[in-house]
């Protein structure tokens, strides 16, 4: 049972580490969210942000070494997954909790068939004889609307196009009917029809089975009509998170000002550059010293250079990491009235 407030997944100063020649790569550096059941989180960033990270985390996924879970609390459905044994964690991942990942080409075992790899979850979560196995590998194929499910359930990920393999992927995670599930990146290697599709697919898997969804992306434009609410995540912290329509509307970072600048705008005149961010991501194993952001900012001024921002409460669910917070957020307030 979930806890009494409907939160199914809490995430507290979640600090992920990664042993390097370089030195100690923070990757995620106290990270705090908690998603309720039946809601859709978005987590953007850009490359490099600690949002897979995050997300292998909460799953267990940590390559270890030279990765590390050195602090925080990861608290699914009243259970705190980082005191479980590997064992325990393996009986819940793919059946409570299940993930689909960027690339279906090196997720999915190019020597075994569909159907081998589909028929695996569900005898080893779910007790099914085989041919229990195969009919629900039938059904969940077609219900992520694979053509001809059954003469296709016996290919290789091979003779499947990019897109079908994603559709494979995310029927696999789906197998079992998890109460989590973390799509990372699912559209990254999709034309835009077929992404428009999977994005459809898993909002309408979301609504018949009142799973609840984590969605990673560096695209904003792909969370806009996805999700309830938004973390901004930028070398390993959360930069801003909000509710989704507030943080469209009024952002109060000026990362994710620039982010949501970065959204191709059909509105566009014609020739006009796309906006992009100056300057890249920093090096998470030599930050330098007061905010992350601050040598990419456009508004950035000496305090921004020596002192590490504050986390501003904006106001009951809109946070912000930035000295000047309340005051972006006024802009773009005043902004958005025009």
């Amino acid at each position: 049972m979930s806890e009494t407030n409907g939160t199914i997944l809490s995430v507290n100063n979640l600090k992920t580490y990664f042993q390097t020649e370089d030195g100690v790569v923070k990757a995620v550096d106290g990270i705090t969210f908690e998603l309720k059941k039946g809601e859709t989180l978005g987590i953007v960033g850009e490359s490099g942000s600690g949002k897979s990270v995050t997300n292998l985390s909460v799953m267990r996924l940590i390559p270890e070494p030279p990765g590390k879970i050195v602090d925080g609390d990861i608290i699914f459905n009243g259970i705190d997954v980082r005191k479980l044994s590997i064992d325990e964690v393996r009986k819940i991942r793919g059946k409570r909790m299940a993930m689909i990942f960027q690339d279906p080409m090196t997720s999915l075992n190019p020597f075994l068939k569909i159907s081998t790899q589909l028929m695996e979850v569900t005898q080893l979560h779910l007790g099914h004889s085989k041919q229990q196995a195969y009919e629900h590998a039938i059904k969940m194929l077609q219900t992520v609307g694979i053509p001809d499910a059954k003469s296709r359930l016996d290919g290789y990920p091979h003779e499947f196009s990019g897109g079908m393999r994603q559709r494979v992927m995310i029927a696999m995670a789906l197998s079992c009917d998890p109460e989590l599930l973390i799509a990372d990146e699912p559209t990254t290697a999709l034309d835009v029809t077929i992404q428009a599709q999977i994005l459809e697919l898993i909002k309408d898997l979301k609504t018949r089975m009142g799973t609840s969804v984590i969605l990673i992306t560096h695209d904003l434009g792909v969370v806009a009509g996805m999700t309830e609410k938004i973390i901004v995540m930028y070398a390993g912290k959360v930069f801003e998170q909000a509710p989704t329509k507030e943080l469209f509307a009024t952002p109060a970072n000026p990362y994710t000002k620039g982010l949501l600048k970065s959204v191709p705008d059909p509105a566009h005149e014609e020739g006009t550059e796309l906006y992009q961010i100056p300057g890249l991501p920093p090096d998470v194993a030599h930050l330098p010293p007061g905010c992350p952001f601050a040598e990419r900012c456009e508004r950035a001024e000496e305090i921004c250079r020596v002192d590490y921002p504050p986390f501003v409460q904006i106001n009951e669910n809109h946070w912000s990491l930035c000295h000047f917070a309340k005051e972006v957020y006024a802009e773009s307030q005043a902004h958005h009235v025009k």
